[in-house]
């Protein structure tokens, strides 16, 4: 992916065929961060600290269904899509792009996270 051009608030990249397949396969992995992963705490659960992780877990479910909406809208706005010979342009505002890279975050996390949550060695 590169950038073309960065105005204002639009900015405008360049995904070749492979990498424009790449992302749409990586995106549809949204969301992959399992639901219970976010303890509100981590001390013994009262009774209140269980209503409040079932809060918790509902506003995230709501969050994801949300960005799993508004990817599936970003995705198929022939507005932001234009093919090109070697593959597409893409264009997106500056709040696209902060969401986008954190919906990228929750696929990155997420994958981390089902591979258990391997340390590096150093």
């Amino acid at each position: 992916m590169k950038l073309i051009r960065a105005d204002k608030d639009l900015h405008v990249f360049h995904l070749g065929k492979k990498e424009k397949q790449l992302l749409l396969a990586v995106l549809d992995r949204y969301p992959l961060i399992p639901s219970a992963h976010q303890p509100l705490t981590q001390s013994v659960a009262s009774g209140q600290a269980e209503t409040d992780q079932r809060l918790l877990d509902e506003a995230l479910a709501e969050l994801r269904r949300e960005n799993k909406r508004q990817l599936k809208s970003l995705l198929s706005d022939p507005r932001r899509w234009h093919d090109t010979e070697t593959g597409c342009r893409v264009t997106l505002s500056s709040a696209d792009v902060e969401w986008l890279l954190q919906v990228l975050n929750d696929v990155r996390v997420g994958s981390w996270i089902i591979l258990g949550a391997p340390e590096k060695d150093l």
